[in-house]
């Protein structure tokens, strides 16, 4: 089997998920540094507009070509507006075995947007590159990104006390680390037989990389 996945788009009743352009940029920028965002995943604060081409531009397409994974951004079918970011990552190429994460923009969230991508890569991933596991993590907080995962049918399998690091906003405005635990799920092939086929309310930020275990991300 390959050791890359391949370069595609993955289309639903509502969205496409696709490779980042140009265009997404300013969008990705102004998702990047809301609130939500900002509490639950590691990615920079503030995050700018060089942060976004450098995430979008050269980050996103080396997860693919280097064989860690694939980034895509979700879009909206229709009117190509992002609606947010779906990862594959730590993808294990002998176990058939990939982690999954994804932020939702703050306009696009209690659509059912977030389910409906990440059961759209889960069919891709075990219908199509024969995958036989993908993994979430969500911190013990976010219970927003754990509906997600109820949601598309994850199973949870456990905490890992202390695992995280999330932050919490100051009454400055600045903003704190704040250590907290994460929730594993995950979800297999058979898992699938009693996922939704409609779409469903909810909005989700799973534990989100900044790809800050490369040395360039800067």
């Amino acid at each position: 089997m390959t050791s890359t996945f391949p370069d595609i788009s993955i289309s639903t009743e509502r969205l496409v998920l696709r490779p980042f352009e140009e265009a997404d940029l300013p969008a990705l920028t102004d998702m990047m540094n809301d609130e939500l965002v900002i509490t639950w995943s590691r990615a920079p604060y503030p995050y700018t507009h060089r942060d976004a081409r450098d995430q979008a531009m050269r980050l996103a397409p080396a997860e693919r070509t280097t064989g860690r994974g694939i980034v895509f951004a979700v879009a909206e079918f229709l009117t190509q507006r992002l609606v947010g970011i779906i990862h594959l990552r730590n993808t294990d190429w002998k176990v058939l075995g990939t982690e999954i994460s994804y932020i939702t923009a703050p306009w696009a969230r209690g659509e059912g947007y977030a389910v409906e991508a990440v059961l759209a890569v889960a069919r891709w991933l075990f219908q199509d590159q024969k995958f036989e596991r993908m993994e979430l993590r969500t911190a013990a907080g976010n219970t927003a990104g754990q509906q997600v995962a109820q949601k598309v049918g994850c199973i949870s399998e456990g905490v890992l006390r202390n695992a995280y690091i999330s932050r919490t906003q100051m009454e400055d405005g600045g903003w704190t680390d704040l250590r907290t635990d994460l929730i594993v799920w995950s979800l297999l092939p058979e898992d699938l037989e009693g996922a939704p086929e409609q779409r469903d309310e909810g909005e989700g930020i799973s534990v989100f990389p900044t790809y800050s275990e490369y040395t360039d991300w800067r």
